[in-house]
């Protein structure tokens, strides 16, 4: 009888994953997106450390031409990358719509954009001038390479691709890190400590390429992430707040590089 595998609506049954479906899915997810950026960013930081000369001589460049000196095909290939890497994302609310939740199950809807613009705003202001400060001291002990949040050239359309590049960096990062991960971990039996651990150290993985101040900035900004994400059930206002994070570094750099001596260039 065909109706023992359709529902009277003829609709297939949703059946809840089981562990090693959920396991293989997160295992997948995250080698389709940030688990590989953090196997390159620690190729690249074993390049780096094994290089005659100390890191800070070293750079670490951010948001580069693709096409340089053809500023239309680089305009393209800049909105390819920003487009594809949002791809997981895409799969992530897939997934999580064909068990019944959505992306709305994390807290990335626009039910309180008031609530998110707010507490985003308020958390990037703290972590951004301690992420200076840290990112300084850090270099200045040799422990970091030196940062080049953009090197695109002066044509009309690299702040817009810079402030999108920033929002890319974010709703990936938090949808994925945070609200998609910790909820998987959750479903396989992870205790909430090593949940927490697992996304920090994943978080400060893939900014390895940056040194060890970039691995252990961002592993306690990670920490802190997700003890807001559990407060809030929301990863709205992080996403705010990672977005204005980027914009700042990548606008302020493009503008403020080789014009103030404070600020580390190549």
């Amino acid at each position: 009888m065909q109706g023992q595998a359709e529902s009277v609506d003829g609709a297939l049954p949703r059946e809840r994953p089981t562990r090693r479906i959920l396991r293989d899915e997160t295992l997948l997810v995250l080698g389709l997106s940030l688990g590989a950026s953090g196997v390159s960013a620690l190729i690249s930081f074993i390049g780096s450390v094994t290089k005659p000369g100390g890191l800070k001589d070293q750079a670490a460049t951010m948001n580069a031409s693709a096409a340089p000196g053809r500023p239309w095909l680089d305009l393209a290939w800049q909105l390819f990358g920003i487009t594809t890497a949002l791809v997981p994302v895409a799969l992530v609310a897939h997934l999580l719509m064909r068990e019944g939740a959505g992306l709305r199950t994390l807290g990335f809807d626009r039910t309180k954009p008031w609530f998110d613009l707010a507490r985003g705003a308020a958390v990037a202001a703290v972590i951004g001038s301690t992420g200076i400060a840290f990112y300084l001291a850090a270099r200045g002990l040799g422990f970091n390479l030196t940062v080049v949040p953009e090197a695109l050239p002066e044509v009309w359309w690299k702040y817009p691709v810079l402030i999108l590049s920033a929002i890319q960096n974010a709703v990936l990062e938090e949808v994925i890190v945070v609200g998609y991960l910790l909820r998987r971990l959750q479903q396989l039996g992870w205790s909430p400590g090593n949940a927490l651990a697992a996304s920090s150290v994943l978080r400060g993985s893939y900014h390895l390429y940056q040194g060890i101040g970039g691995f252990v900035g961002n592993m306690v900004m990670g920490v802190v992430f997700v003890y807001l994400y559990r407060r809030w059930g929301r990863v709205g206002p992080l996403v705010v707040a990672h977005s204005l994070l980027d914009i700042g570094a990548f606008v302020g750099y493009g503008l403020l590089a080789g014009k103030v001596g404070w600020l580390p260039t190549p």
